[in-house]
């Protein structure tokens, strides 16, 4: 009897053991669901980064927020008209209307300037300066991260370059060449009123001229003058004396040489060489080394004194009135820290990422004010991450936060992958005065922000929803921005007289009416306007993010007067080491009966199917393929190079850059035979 006991109970343990197994084995997915729900309870934000492949797919579903192909992100670069005198007309791209140009509004590929009679204006893109003198027609046919491809349809430009990678192109179009510049250096180049003749100065640096069917070398110390249209006659001589707008254009030069602004932000942040004038440094603890802007009132707050345009492919961007309102307003973050406001520029590297306005807005599409929707804005605080609202890859997102403030890359991953971003505990959005309220209306006219602020009360809008979007659609006033309609505008002939390009521009804009319906930002209609309060509620008080620390005209080189008081050239700072140039002339293919395309010389990089030629533009026209040429052309070339070098030991040019004064001596410089052009 005890055995049989005994036996009955090993046979009730094994079955009872064998249960818990089968049962084990047959709920393990329960098990791990359950455990993963209390991780996301216990650390939502570790959860959804482990997570974040399948809510960026979901994500994806939704092109015009999240797209992660590169080829669809914005250029890094834009441009900036910094300073103007006399009158500047501008025309957005794409549009037909001339407006007045207005300082610090970004500008882009297919963008049109004017600089009437006694006129002038300086525009940069990143380090590079570019300045025009009196009845200048400039045109963007295409800026992005490698291309500044400019348009000079008539009058004078001058070109500082300061840097240059490898891949980069560089070219001004003319009506009857193209001109490549190969180095960092200065140049100046002219296009006489029927657009016949283009001159063509070198100070520093080298290029390449490409028209008629040859390519031409011009180097530093050489004025080279082109005239004709199918087919070019050129000659080169010595620089001419400097005239007023050489002069001006050095001393502008002399003065960002020596800016101390660049010991803190990299050169080739579009805008910075105006802060020193407008502000000063100094450190702040918590945040490194900070800008204070200077003379402005005690309730001064970022992203105020101007006003709102809409500027493809960005969309809404922020125009900022104070002369120095471009570097603060669309790099780095504003900080308020000792009772004022001050700009935290973020790390110091090759190329920051622009942003149209690095600011949250507040309250989505049911805001009101005064009765009417609103919209309410305020500046995004150091470490906190933006998300634009237009369209841009991850990694464009990445490299647009980390490029402009010390941040983890985890967690711009974690909020661009996040759908409702309400849970994100803003510094700025509960500062003091920090939150600006305008009227839909207000917003989407391009009217003056600070005449025209709405009232509000703080303690709702620092618990008010921040929403990527913005829930307003432009009209045309937002295009055109702020810009009183032009009192002058270039005659029709030079609007429609084409140039000749070696790389295809980028495709003309349609007019605001044709995209309308195709915008790229992700909008919605205004709901009917509720009181703010009633949204307080739609806030996740359980912040799951870490909170941020708070705290005249002038014509080509020999119409040009001569002028009795010659400014020095300061010296230039290329970015890289720079070979000494070469005295070349033109020079034709290496390979006889095989025309080589201009765009795949150097191997640099080019885009052969932007650089053929079937392309077609409305303003340029491609520039024909370079010919070989015979032994009478290649004895020209030599005689007119010849000429030159015993011009320049005869006289060498009073105004001559003082890197080309310490060139090596004659003994030392490259045999003339190297420098001729190729038979």
């Amino acid at each position: 009897m005890p055995k049989t006991k005994t036996k009955t109970y090993r046979v009730w343990l094994v079955g009872v053991a064998l249960a818990g197994l089968l049962l084990l084995l047959h709920n393990p997915a329960r098990l791990v669901a359950q455990d993963q729900g209390q991780y996301s309870g216990q650390d939502q934000n570790q959860s959804q980064y482990q997570n974040q492949d399948q809510a960026l797919a979901q994500d994806q579903a939704e092109p015009n927020q999240n797209q992660d192909q590169s080829d669809q992100d914005p250029p890094s670069v834009v441009a900036r008209m910094n300073y103007s005198q006399g009158s500047v007309s501008f025309q957005p791209g794409g549009e037909g209307d001339w407006v007045t140009a207005v300082p610090n509004r970004p500008l882009t590929s297919g963008d049109n300037l004017w600089s009437d009679q006694n006129s002038r204006a300086e525009l940069h893109v990143g380090s590079t300066a570019i300045r025009l003198a009196a009845e200048t027609s400039l045109t963007f046919l295409d800026l992005n991260d490698n291309t500044t491809q400019l348009r000079l349809s008539e009058g004078s430009i001058i070109v500082r370059l300061r840097h240059l990678d490898d891949g980069d192109l560089v070219e001004v179009d003319t009506p009857n060449l193209a001109f490549d510049l190969q180095r960092t250096g200065e140049y100046r180049i002219d296009v006489d009123n029927a657009g016949n003749v283009t001159n063509v100065s070198v100070w520093s640096g080298r290029g390449e001229v490409t028209g008629g069917g040859y390519s031409y070398t011009v180097v530093a110390g050489q004025s080279a003058h082109f005239s004709g249209a199918d087919q070019l006659n050129y000659d080169i001589a010595q620089i001419p004396r400097s005239d007023d707008f050489d002069n001006w254009a050095f001393q502008r030069d002399h003065n960002e040489d020596g800016s101390e602004s660049a010991n803190y932000v990299s050169p080739e942040m579009t805008g910075y060489e105006d802060l020193d004038d407008y502000g000063h440094w100094q450190y702040v603890g918590g945040y490194g080394t900070v800008w204070v802007p200077s003379g402005v009132a005690s309730d001064w707050a970022p992203y105020r004194n101007g006003h709102w345009a809409y500027i493809d492919p960005w969309g809404w961007t922020w125009v900022e009135d104070e002369p120095w309102g471009f570097a603060p307003f669309h790099y780095g973050r504003w900080a308020y820290a000792g009772n004022r406001w001050c700009w935290v520029p973020g790390p110091v590297v090759v190329r920051p990422v622009y942003a149209p306005a690095l600011v949250a807005f507040v309250g989505g599409a049911g805001f009101a004010i005064g009765g009417g929707p609103g919209v309410a804005w305020f500046p995004l605080a150091p470490g906190e991450v933006y998300v634009p609202y237009y369209r841009g890859s991850r990694g464009y997102v990445e490299r647009l936060n980390v490029s402009n403030t010390v941040i983890n890359v985890t967690q711009v991953r974690n909020v661009y992958n996040e759908r409702n971003v309400t849970n994100i505990r803003y510094v700025n959005q509960r500062v003091n005065n920090g939150v600006t309220v305008v009227s839909r209306e207000t917003f989407i006219n391009a009217r003056p922000v600070a005449r025209n602020l709405g009232h509000f009360d703080a303690r709702q809008i620092a618990d008010a929803p921040v929403e990527r979007r913005i829930p307003v659609q432009p009209v045309r006033a937002s295009v055109l921005g702020s810009g009183a309609p032009a009192r002058v505008r270039p005659p029709q002939t030079i609007i429609n007289r084409q140039v000749v390009a070696t790389q295809r521009p980028t495709p003309p804009r349609q007019p605001f009416e044709q995209r309308q319906s195709a915008i790229n930002m992700r909008t919605e209609r205004p709901n009917q306007p509720q009181p703010l309060a009633n949204q307080n509620n739609q806030r996740d008080q359980n912040f799951g993010r870490p909170t941020a620390r708070p705290l005249e005209p002038a014509r080509p080189a020999e119409a040009r007067p001569a002028s009795s008081a010659v400014m020095p050239r300061p010296d230039a700072r290329p970015q890289r080491p720079v070979a000494a140039p070469r005295e070349a002339q033109p020079t034709r293919p290496e390979t006889p009966n095989a025309p080589r395309s201009p765009m795949t010389r150097d191997n640099r990089g080019y885009d052969d199917s932007r650089g053929s030629q079937g392309w077609s533009h409305p303003q340029a026209r491609p520039a024909p393929p370079v010919q070989q040429r015979n032994p009478a052309q290649a004895q020209e070339d030599e005689n007119k190079f010849r000429n030159w070098q015993q011009q320049r030991q005869a006289a060498p040019p009073q105004n001559r850059a003082p890197q080309e004064q310490r060139q090596p001596s004659r003994s030392q410089e490259p045999r003339s035979q190297e420098n001729r052009p190729k038979n």
